[in-house]
């Protein structure tokens, strides 16, 4: 099933099927992949101004019209009610349910934001011969609150989240090269090295997604981390709100060479 997924349309109809239900990490290598939030019409403006003081964790792709769930840049012929593996719903800030479509939730005033996903970049590091563990071993990127504040906006605040992958030195430092190509899926590292500059005591018990071995003579290299936007819905506590589970993206139809830089 993973090979015949090298589209954005193939790993959107898996999962419309139903075929598809886990991470999407290392799936259709080289198109982009996306963070998804989606908010009634009243948060919109609120949330939009978060994404645009917080760019480096919240870089947007695409924002819908009101009550339509395709993106009509990044997917023309998505439906962003069934075409990502898994969603989590949130009522006033608490998460109520996790589910694999969201048709039955969908309301006319619903406004989807699809933010950049540091899953794009990784299919460019793994060209330039830069490891990347999660994909190796098959499991979704750890992901990790930090004890950075984002810029507030309106009711929305809350940490920077941030994805972790080791890698010695030299590694590192041909990912930053990398990675500063692709500012619209999160750009260079935010951090290399202790992971208590950035409030994280334990590697091995992330907060999202599974921890990932450190082998000696490796660092842990932090990127931010579209997962963001979920720490700031829980700190706001809007009246409803539907993200995608933690690495669970929409892949789309843009292109990550498009995007680069």
């Amino acid at each position: 099933m993973h090979a015949s997924l090298t589209t954005g349309a193939a790993v959107r109809q898996a999962c419309r099927s139903g075929a598809w239900r886990t991470q999407t990490s290392g799936l259709a290598a080289g198109y982009a992949q996306a963070n998804l939030v989606i908010l009634p019409a009243a948060d919109a403006a609120d949330f939009l101004l978060f994404c645009e003081r917080n760019p480096k964790p919240c870089p947007l792709l695409d924002v819908t019209a009101p009550g339509d769930p395709t993106p009509r840049i990044a997917a023309p012929d998505a439906d962003l009610r069934t075409d990502l593996p898994g969603y989590r719903v949130w009522r006033r800030g608490e998460l109520v349910a996790e589910v694999s479509e969201i048709r039955d939730l969908w309301r006319d005033d619903l406004v989807a934001f699809l933010i950049g996903c540091s899953f794009t970049f990784e299919a460019a590091l793994l060209r330039e011969g830069v490891p990347v563990r999660h994909v190796e071993l098959g499991r979704n990127v750890p992901m990790y609150r930090t004890n950075i504040p984002c810029t507030p906006a309106g009711r929305f605040h809350g940490p920077l989240v941030v994805s972790m992958r080791p890698m010695k030195p030299a590694e590192a430092i041909r990912a930053v090269e990398i990675t500063s190509r692709f500012p619209a899926v999160h750009g260079a590292p935010v951090h290399w090295g202790d992971p208590l500059a950035l409030g994280i005591t334990a590697l091995d018990q992330p907060d999202f997604g599974e921890a990932v071995p450190i082998y000696p003579g490796e660092q842990p290299v932090f990127w931010a981390c579209g997962v963001t936007p979920q720490a700031a819905v829980m700190a706001a506590k809007p009246e409803f709100c539907i993200t995608h589970q933690p690495g669970m993206m929409l892949v789309t139809d843009l292109r990550d060479a498009d995007l680069a830089t």
